[in-house]
């Protein structure tokens, strides 16, 4: 299965269609073929566009004979998460209560992905609503972990993280609140990039001046993921966080010289719980990277207050967005719909503004922690992925849970801060699937964030215990 045009990263893609060396069509075909072999087993992608795409990868390849001018994503195969609304192609958000929507346009991000030459071939598999780092719901059921099919995949971009390990499709659309592009990432041995907000922007947050949820690229590498956000920054006065745009992001990373960086690593952000097969993992890459900078130094940041502060603010989303379905349909929401707004029902505004105030100190105190330090590494999740009947694990090492998404600390501590942090593969951790470094930057420092990650990738790419790990391919297709 492998010398296959799918197999093939973006970039690459992109270089040999512009060059005519390949075609979209051959490429969108081999794409095609690739998920009807694995996603039976996978259940990644749900929702397809074939003939329309086959028309627009035609109508690619004759802007390219003409030598008309192409766009950055000219003619590459797009996933799109189910809770991006796509034009004439079912979007469900993973709920009963949508399971026959079809949009009448495209959501904005989407456009601008398509106007950049990008071919939308399908929808990605979600939690319900987004809810959850187990990509299962009663619409279309679980999306299961490419290098063990019990486990979960991560969420809530679970089903782009599958479609990309299993080279389905070159890049994928992503979100993040607490952790959904990185999660999902680290599941599955891939790239997610959670930018600072406003990056990308959105017209859907209902709540547009909180800064915890954004949209963001996938790729199964880090240039991939570069060159899909490239086409996604836009300055868009329809969100609050919208600023102008960065022209680093507009161009592809250079990789950062390690050697004149101070490293910060923490192995559980100072307050999160971490699964000890996680935390020694952690330790030992941590080892064999530590040599690459100028300095490293293990320290944690001041994260005193965070899972309060996230808890509370992330229910204020759910009331914005769920309530009336809450009230009106709630038979047909799953529990942790219905946890979250009940959580958020039963704060008062003195919480509110507590955990607002939390949120300003911890930004606060990272601010003064990159005085420091140039970038942090901790672990992307504290947990191996668990087993995909589990909606999630009920304690951490032999510690309880606050809530059903308590064991995503480790990510939902840096959506606080507001600061850009990717998802990288380093290896497999010791129940063999992959370890993932989570980098974090500065503010504002997307540019950076991706400079050092794509270092990084270089570096341990010649590394066995470090490369990025494959899944077996052949054995998904049997």
């Amino acid at each position: 299965m492998s010398g296959e045009l799918c197999d093939l990263p973006a970039v690459e893609l992109r270089r040999l269609m512009g060059a005519r060396q390949a075609s979209p069509v051959e490429v969108l075909e081999s794409c095609i073929s690739r998920i009807a072999r694995v996603n039976p087993r996978l259940n990644a992608v749900t929702a397809t566009c074939y003939e329309r795409a086959r028309e627009e990868a035609r109508a690619s390849e004759a802007r390219i004979r003409r030598g008309d001018a192409l766009g950055v994503l000219e003619g590459l195969p797009l996933g799109v998460k189910d809770l991006n609304e796509t034009e004439g192609l079912r979007t469900t958000w993973g709920s009963p209560i949508l399971k026959d929507h079809v949009p009448a346009r495209d959501e904005r991000m989407v456009a601008a992905c398509r106007a950049a030459g990008a071919i939308v071939v399908g929808k990605t598999n979600v939690p319900e609503f987004g809810a959850g780092a187990n990509t299962n719901n009663p619409v279309y059921g679980p999306t299961r972990n490419p290098f063990d099919t019990a486990r979960i995949c991560g969420g809530s971009s679970g089903g782009s993280a599958v479609a990309l390990a299993a080279s389905m499709l070159p890049i994928c659309t992503g979100s993040d609140t607490g952790g959904s592009l990185r999660t999902p990432a680290a599941f599955c041995g891939v790239v997610g990039f959670r930018v600072s907000p406003g990056t990308v922007p959105t017209e859907r947050r209902a709540l547009g001046w909180t800064n915890i949820s954004v949209q963001g690229p996938m790729g199964r590498d880090v240039c991939d993921a570069a060159l899909l956000l490239s086409a996604q920054v836009r300055s868009d006065g329809a969100d609050p966080h919208a600023r102008g745009v960065d022209p680093d992001l507009l161009r592809p990373p250079v990789p950062a010289d390690l050697s004149r960086l101070r490293l910060a690593a923490s192995a559980d952000l100072g307050f999160a719980i971490v699964d000890p097969r996680i935390r020694a993992a952690f330790h030992d890459r941590v080892g064999r990277i530590a040599g690459w900078f100028r300095e490293c130094a293990w320290r944690d940041p001041d994260m005193e207050g965070a899972d309060e502060a996230f808890e509370v603010i992330r229910a204020q989303n759910f009331l914005a967005g769920h309530l009336e379905n809450y009230r009106a349909r709630r038979h047909l929401l799953g529990p942790n719909i219905v946890a979250n707004v009940e959580q958020g029902l039963a704060q008062s505004a003195a919480d509110v503004a507590r955990a607002h105030a939390r949120q300003t100190r911890i930004f606060r105190s990272f601010q003064d922690f990159f005085l420091d330090h140039d970038v942090l590494v901790c672990p992307a999740v504290t947990v191996p992925p668990f087993e995909i009947e589990r909606l999630y694990p009920e304690e951490v090492d032999g510690k309880p849970m606050r809530t059903y998404f308590h064991w995503l600390s480790l990510a939902y501590g840096v959506t606080l801060t507001g600061h850009p942090a990717i998802s990288i593969p380093c290896g497999l951790e010791p129940t063999g699937t992959p370890m993932h470094l989570q980098v974090v930057g500065p503010h504002g420092g997307d540019a950076k964030v991706l400079s050092v990650a794509l270092a990084l990738e270089k570096a341990m790419a010649s590394d066995p215990v470090l490369a990025r790990p494959l899944p077996d391919l052949a054995a998904l297709s049997a």
